[in-house]
């Protein structure tokens, strides 16, 4: 089995495109240039470990931001006392914290 390197992937992220954050912030839910989407992909695949995922709190209506443990099934520890209302925001918050680990710098707008 072949094990996953982000260091090898065809389409590194710089930290630089911060053109590429403005862009999703500005529409979270698209549609989305050529190379967010690649960026999107890159955040969205890889190893589950420690991945920061969006939590339902109320369908619909309340969400938090959690992050996977390190095998499946290991219980989604949260990671902090927020609270979002929008799932727009909730999703700008989780792309921020997967900028950070992809990239190794706090994202700053």
């Amino acid at each position: 089995m072949q094990t996953y390197d982000p260091a090898m992937s065809i389409w590194p992220v710089s930290a630089d495109r911060l053109d590429l954050a403005r862009e999703f912030k500005a529409n979270v839910r698209g549609p989305y240039s050529e190379d967010l989407r690649r960026l999107l992909y890159r955040m969205r695949t890889g190893p589950l470990a420690g991945k920061h995922v969006l939590l339902v709190i109320e369908p619909y209506r309340q969400w938090a931001i959690g992050r996977l443990g390190s095998h499946r099934g290991d219980p989604i520890a949260r990671v902090d006392n927020r609270v979002f209302t929008s799932l727009d925001g909730a999703e700008w918050a989780v792309f921020e914290l997967r900028w950070r680990d992809l990239t190794g710098q706090v994202l700053e707008l």
